[in-house]
């Protein structure tokens, strides 16, 4: 069994980890960390986990842990590992943005298995991808890596309450979310950077715009993002190449059946819809922002790294509620 820590155990991101965690034959979870929360029983803040644990959070860290998972806010990552040091063996996944970027000081792989597979099973330092980011990626990836994405990209995706975090704000409180729908950071989102560099990594000579319009909707979890480029590719050279690209990938589906986004709620799948409309190529592709866009993907690296079953512990048994 590989002992497991959690830094920023209160938000949604670390509750659905933990609660992979706990029906993962390989792992134990060795501490939960948590400043705000501190001695309180983990199913008190993370309440469907009444019964299933009875582990409490604490401020006590174990610096000889096998894996070190980071689910504080976005900048609270690099301050944190500054400020403790870990055992050499231990292996961390950080949830945040702040290593997704490279430099020439990140030795973090950026953590999208359908694109870095290799490398995570090499690295101990992982950055987990963005929500948003993994979405359009996997729609894109196939058309980068055959370089067929030679024109501008657009991209207009909807995204759950559950992306803004826990902590309300007024965009994201029930009584204004409810029975709304609203644009923010249009052709800005941070999640941009990463989109290109991952595209930049199959496709190094692509220089055309990603125009990227982010929803907020009115639900809870799931992203459904709907993505356009023209293309010379007929529709049968389309769909085969995104199966090609995706036949040994277990969470990527690619169907010729327009799709909802309650296929893929609370599972770690992607699905994928690729059609032909008239000159453009049109992909819809469906993730859940909290497990294949977070929590999910995060112990699917987990697993590569370890050398696991990819699928260990991310059975639909294991993570639907």
């Amino acid at each position: 069994m590989i002992k497991i820590g959690i830094i920023g155990g209160a938000g949604y991101t670390a509750g659905e980890l933990i609660r992979i965690l706990l029906h993962h034959p390989k792992v134990q979870i060795d501490f939960i960390h948590s400043n705000s929360q501190d001695g309180k029983l983990v199913s008190d803040i993370h309440r469907d986990l009444l019964g299933e644990t009875y582990l409490s959070f604490s401020k006590k860290i174990n610096q000889d842990v096998n894996v070190l998972f980071l689910c504080s806010g976005h900048g609270n990552s690099k301050s944190f590992l500054a400020e403790n040091t870990f055992a050499k063996q231990t292996k961390i996944i950080d949830l945040s943005s702040d290593f997704r970027l490279k430099t020439e000081d990140n030795n973090f792989v950026y953590g999208l298995p359908e694109l870095n597979k290799k490398q995570i099973q090499t690295s101990s330092h992982i950055a987990n991808c963005g929500c948003f980011a993994t979405a359009i990626q996997l729609a894109l990836l196939p058309l980068a890596k055959s370089q067929n994405l030679k024109n501008d990209v657009h991209v207009h995706a909807i995204t759950g309450s559950t992306g803004a975090g826990q902590n309300p704000s007024s965009t994201t409180h029930f009584s204004w979310r409810n029975n709304n729908v609203s644009i923010y950071k249009p052709f800005s989102h941070q999640h941009l950077e990463e989109i290109n560099q991952s595209i930049q990594q199959l496709q190094n000579n692509f220089q055309s715009e990603i125009n990227f319009i982010p929803v907020r909707g009115n639900f809870a979890r799931g992203i459904f993002a709907s993505v356009y480029s023209k293309s010379d590719l007929s529709e049968y050279e389309l769909i085969q190449l995104f199966e090609n690209y995706y036949k040994d990938q277990p969470f990527v589906f690619i169907t010729q059946k327009n799709p909802s986004l309650k296929q893929v709620v609370n599972t770690n799948k992607c699905i994928l819809f690729v059609k032909k409309e008239g000159d453009k190529v049109f992909i819809i592709s469906l993730i859940d922002n909290l497990i294949k866009g977070a929590s999910g993907q995060a112990v699917q690296n987990m697993n590569l790294m370890f050398g696991f079953e990819e699928t260990e512990g991310l059975s639909l048994k294991a993570i639907a509620f």
